[in-house]
């Protein structure tokens, strides 16, 4: 991008305010225009980042002119509506993860998003931060050998109120789709970078959960994945347990801890590598300056051109969204969405 991009806000949640601030460091980009489903909010959330453009509908912040790109922070089983009417008003996307409640949905946005001749990213921010990028390099160097399996974990306890959209069983609630999807997007990169691709397919998804009695969703889940080449995952997700929110990568010749996978904190990040050959560990700091939000952000405007990123193109969000779904059949949940 030549200009700073004009981004709209559609959605006034927690996230929404993470990516507000993120813009803020932005040298591409402006925040213009905000929707929410009342004014009221919508004019709480302008106040609070001094937008002037205070839309009291979604739709209203689709047909504002002056919006080039829109962030879509609703829940879950608003995503796929909304990112579809995104794409036909001309709007490029970046669309919270997941990007929609199973498969089909996504085949939808992203179908729309082409025909339509638009950017569309699925928000995993994790993807965008140099640190994601070094833990690649370094399993590409062949530091730990041959990677042959890997524990990834993204677990929390929230409250339990049943109008909050993570138990929410018509808003798409549930640990799979929110957080699941983290584990899966990291397991599927990592066996992609074992056997020298870009991401890839498991061959066996087998998974178990609780599903809450009150709630109807999966407040906690596990998966075990079988990837060619013999590359085991397990995987645990949940929002009603704490987990220890890490990602243990264990090859031939060592093993890699990455502390914290999902949002690295501070300048300085650490991946921890163990070699068979060696007493000590060894600390390799990453370093970054740019809050995660912001890197999205900026990885839009930077590809906003070629409609996609490398960070979660469509074929990798089209793979997710399928094995998220081989993941929710293999525990029994399903949505309305996937009664369609």
């Amino acid at each position: 991008m030549t200009s700073p991009l004009a981004w709209g806000v559609l959605g006034t949640g927690i996230i929404a305010n993470i990516f507000a601030q993120g813009l803020r460091a932005l040298g591409t980009g402006a925040l213009v225009a905000v929707g929410s489903r009342t004014q009221a909010a919508a004019d709480r959330f302008g106040e609070k980042y001094a937008i002037a453009r205070c839309h009291g509908s979604y739709g209203g912040l689709l047909a504002d002119e002056d919006v080039q790109a829109v962030y879509i922070s609703t829940p879950h089983a608003l995503h796929a509506e909304w990112a579809i009417k995104a794409a036909k008003a001309g709007k490029h996307i970046l669309c919270e993860k997941p990007l929609a409640i199973n498969y089909r949905e996504a085949m939808s946005i992203i179908e729309a998003a082409r025909r339509n001749d638009v950017f569309l990213m699925e928000a995993f921010m994790y993807r965008c931060h140099p640190q994601t990028t070094r833990l690649i390099e370094l399993l590409r160097s062949g530091m730990i050998g041959k990677i042959h399996a890997m524990q990834v974990t993204f677990s929390f306890h929230t409250p339990f109120h049943l109008e909050n959209r993570l138990l929410n069983y018509a808003l798409g609630g549930g640990s799979i789709l929110d957080v699941g999807c983290y584990c899966t997007s990291m397991a599927r990169l990592i066996a992609g970078t074992a056997l020298g691709q870009d991401c890839a397919e498991p061959d066996e998804v087998v998974g178990a959960a609780h599903i809450g009695v009150l709630s109807h969703v999966d407040e906690y889940a596990v998966a075990s994945l079988t990837f060619p080449g013999g590359i085991l995952a397990q995987l645990f997700a949940g929002v009603q347990v704490m987990g220890n929110n890490v990602v243990h990568i264990f090859g031939s010749e060592g093993s890699i801890l990455v502390p914290k996978p999902w949002v690295p904190e501070g300048e300085h990040s650490t991946i921890v590598i163990k070699r068979n050959d060696e007493q000590r560990v060894q600390e390799i700091s990453v370093e970054s300056r740019t809050p995660l939000y912001t890197l999205e952000a900026a990885t839009v405007a930077e590809y906003i051109e070629t409609r996609q990123a490398p960070a979660m193109n469509w074929q990798d969000t089209l793979g997710n969204m399928k094995t998220l779904d081989r993941w929710r059949a293999s525990v029994g949940m399903s949505y309305a969405a996937d009664l369609i």
